[in-house]
């Protein structure tokens, strides 16, 4: 099928107005299929309520999901989803535990090339994304994975990657804020792209301190001075990683020898003389009771959820914070049942956002191999590969550019000619009881029923193909925004 550019936008304008590892494929392939549900019947209307959470708030709905918790209620259904009381998916365990990233100590996957890592990286982030049934916790993982970017191509950090984001993002996604702020304070692969590790007393590096406050916590405009960052750069040296011998080489190592025991002042705060460790301690306690930080987290968390930096919300969310002790699931509770989120206007998704919740919407079963994630590559967000340390940007106009590779690989999807990825949408359009493919396309891409002009404009272009209907539709316009 071929689609021109014009044919994509004159489709998509109508729609809006309406409102790698072979072997683990080759596993994964003879276990039991992930059924939809029988009922797939569309909730009348156009995107209502329930469909913009189920996007904010996670990466979109599966089949007959809509209905599901419209039925439970949406307070019912983020309650389970901050329990994570969803059962485990067994095809999904299968094949997350065979990635040798996931299941290897880092220091010990040395044999193992960095590409193949990096893929299996990939690989996990997608698995999860497009599988998890605690769809809230996957995209508050993504959302810390930005917040504490690393890029895997520098140094180790191939390596090193998989633990840092199991033990900082992963363990305290749905946590305590500053739990994660001192989890990744302690993380090998944060030192070592942050060059925390080369640190010492005699020349301290700045790179770390700099983006603590900048990044993590207070943000850009947080008030911090140069001599503020040359003093948190005193905090923590000698905070570094263990090389020494017969010891456990990559973990986290306070190196005495090289901390500056002087007396330092961060941010209006005396820190004495002869202090160690605890002088880098206490100055991310500092830094998490900041009321700048709920500030600026908060902010970070409309700007992506909400498309608004500075939406009358996030007073809300950093009053949240400073309340709970930085407690996230009271940020995200106001956050994801506010009026801004549910009827405000859309964001735009970011790649990885757009094609997971394309693969949940046609039921792709998948095992995001390199095919995948070569889509992903195109559209300009190859995962853990951002250089910088401020993360993938959010906002619509740095993903511009991807509009062309978002249609290839719509096309590619909807009909079948992706390796290692299998969809039938015959099957699906069946059980939504829609007679005309067009409208069956639309209950699974849109979740929502056409109107008449809507129905003829589809039929021009996809005849009665379901497929080539699904396709149009997954690279219109309306499908880019959550």
């Amino acid at each position: 099928m071929e689609a021109s550019r014009r044919d994509v936008l004159r489709l998509g304008g109508v729609a809006l107005s309406g409102a790698m590892i072979g072997g683990c494929a080759q596993v994964a392939r003879r276990l039991p299929k992930n059924e939809p549900p029988e009922d797939l019947s569309l909730p009348s209307g156009n995107v209502d309520t329930t469909v913009r959470l189920l996007n904010r708030a996670g990466f979109g709905p599966t089949p007959g999901q809509v209905a599901q918790v419209k039925a439970m209620g949406h307070e019912v259904w983020l309650n389970a989803q901050f329990a994570r009381s969803s059962p485990e998916d067994y095809r999904l365990q299968a094949q997350l535990m065979r990635l040798d990233v996931l299941r290897i100590d880092g220091m010990e996957l040395r044999d193992i090339n960095e590409d193949l890592l990096v893929r299996q990286l990939n690989q996990a982030a997608l698995l999860r994304g497009i599988y998890s049934g605690d769809q809230v916790y996957e995209r508050m993982v993504d959302f810390w994975t930005n917040h504490f970017n690393i890029y895997a191509r520098k140094g180790l950090a191939a390596y090193r990657k998989a633990m840092d984001e199991k033990t900082v993002v992963r363990d305290h996604a749905l946590g305590k804020f500053p739990h994660m702020l001192r989890a990744s304070a302690h993380s090998p692969a944060m030192l070592a792209y942050l060059d925390n590790q080369f640190s010492r007393k005699e020349a301290p590096n700045e790179n770390y301190a700099r983006e603590l406050m900048e990044l993590h916590t207070l943000g850009v405009h947080g008030g911090y001075t140069q001599r503020d960052v040359r003093e948190v750069a005193r905090c923590f040296t000698g905070w570094s990683i263990q090389r020494g011998f017969l010891q456990r080489k990559g973990a986290f190592f306070f190196d005495e020898a090289r901390h500056d025991t002087g007396e330092k002042m961060v941010l209006g705060h005396r820190i004495p003389v002869g202090g160690g460790v605890e002088d880098g301690e206490q100055v991310l306690d500092i830094l998490a009771k900041d009321p700048r930080t709920a500030e600026f987290v908060a902010g970070k968390m409309c700007r992506h959820f909400l498309g608004d930096t500075d939406s009358p919300v996030k007073a809300t969310l950093a009053k949240a914070y400073l309340d709970t002790d930085g407690d996230i699931q009271s940020m995200l509770r106001p956050l994801f049942l506010s009026k801004e989120l549910l009827e405000g206007p859309p964001v735009a998704k970011r790649p990885f956002d757009f094609v997971v919740s394309a693969m949940r919407a046609v039921n792709a079963e998948s095992d995001c191999s390199e095919p995948l994630q070569k889509h992903l590559e195109q559209m300009g967000q190859a995962l853990y590969q951002w250089p910088m340390p401020d993360g993938y940007p959010d906002g619509a106009q740095p993903w511009t550019g991807s509009l062309l590779a978002r249609w290839n690989f719509a096309m590619a999807l909807a009909e079948n000619k992706i390796p290692g990825t299998d969809t039938n949408l015959k099957d699906l359009a069946d059980r939504t009881e829609q007679k005309n493919p067009v409208d069956a396309a639309s209950s699974l891409v849109f979740t929502r029923k056409l109107d008449p002009d809507e129905v003829r404009t589809f039929e021009r272009h996809a005849g009665q193909d379901v497929n080539k209907a699904a396709a149009l539709m997954l690279a219109s316009p309306e499908f880019q925004w959550r």
